[in-house]
């Protein structure tokens, strides 16, 4: 019972989705017998969704292994791949194909969304009282995960919130590790890093919105916007709502013009969708690339004077920081270590 208790208090110590997953399976590891335990998550868009490795140990590994975020998806596999595993996600029960080995699949839900399957092999099926040790630990593993959204995420939108904006961004800034040589076919394969780019998306016209239709109306269109951003950028991308009708995203891009891609078909996929009685709405979008030494604030500042000038200049539009300031349509701004700024 020591160590069931044990894992527990590790299991709820980080408030780190990814620390979580593989406290996770390494608790199931040392309380069980198995020959391997993995967490699989469901990512990207309708129909084209892809099984992600968030965390998996054999009997042999002292580290878990993962996916990494970045990784292009077209290189993961299917979830038709895994015919069992889909079952379990679809069926959202528990159930073990017996065999050599044996197989038992536990689906993995929020509390708006199935969202993966905990895969265990064995040797031998679990016993009922193992099962009912994993569906407990299940358990807690997803109220503490409700815990993290409701401290993390707008409770309107689903998005992240303001407050985990800082945090965030240290993580996107920090770029990963470059590949050694021999490393480097893999890196393609699972697609480029590049650079880390912050865009604020700001609705037009929001506060004639909320006047003309009322703010239920507006509280509707803020979560459609919100089921729109999932669509167009990628599962690993950070979107966050700000407040009122102002958007962040936080991603990493191969280039400027991949970068001006993904915003330019966000404000394409809002522009496109008739929203429920108010009809066409459009947003504009100013975004910066994330500098070496940069804070939270100097990024998003940059993002936001261009987002100002899309406003200013015919709104429905996608702005660059870099190239306003190229062509003269902006200054570009420096603050000395020793300026105050007064807000």
């Amino acid at each position: 019972m020591s160590r069931i208790v044990e894992h527990l208090a590790d299991l709820t110590g980080f408030r780190d989705r990814d620390v979580l997953d593989v406290t996770l399976v390494g608790a199931l590891k040392d309380l069980l017998r198995l020959q391997a335990v993995a967490i699989y998550r469901c990512v990207g868009e309708v129909g084209q969704e892809r099984w992600l490795t968030r965390a998996r140990l054999a009997a042999d590994d002292t580290t878990a292994t993962a996916d990494p975020l970045w990784a292009d998806p077209a290189t993961l596999p299917r979830l038709n791949d895994h015919p069992d595993r889909h079952a379990c996600l679809q069926r959202q029960e528990s159930f073990t194909v017996d065999g050599s080995p044996t197989m038992a699949y536990f689906p993995l839900t929020t509390d708006r969304e199935p969202v993966g399957v905990l895969e265990l092999q064995t040797l031998l099926p679990l016993s009922h009282e193992e099962v009912r040790l994993v569906c407990s630990i299940l358990r807690i593993y997803r109220n503490f995960q409700g815990l993290l959204d409701y401290s993390e995420r707008d409770t309107l939108t689903g998005l992240l919130n303001r407050k985990t904006f800082d945090e965030s961004f240290l993580r996107v800034a920090v770029q990963p590790p470059q590949p050694a040589p021999q490393q480097r076919s893999e890196a393609r394969r699972l697609g480029p890093t590049g650079g880390s780019w912050l865009g604020v998306i700001d609705i037009d016209h929001f506060k004639r919105v909320n006047d003309t239709h009322g703010h239920l109306i507006g509280d509707e269109v803020l979560l459609l916007l919100s089921r729109l951003m999932r669509t167009s950028f990628r599962f690993h991308d950070h979107l966050y709502r700000f407040g009122g009708e102002e958007f962040v995203v936080l991603m990493r891009c191969g280039s400027p013009e991949d970068a001006a891609q993904a915003f330019e078909r966000l404000r394409s996929n809002v522009e496109r969708y008739i929203f429920p009685q108010v009809g066409q709405i459009t947003v504009s979008v100013g975004f910066s690339e994330l500098r070496p030494g940069d804070s939270p604030s100097s990024a998003f500042e940059r993002a936001d004077k261009a987002v100002y000038y899309a406003k200013e200049n015919g709104r429905n539009q996608v702005a660059h920081h870099a190239e306003l300031v190229a062509t003269g349509k902006l200054s570009e701004e420096t603050h000395d270590a020793g300026d105050v700024e007064f807000f």
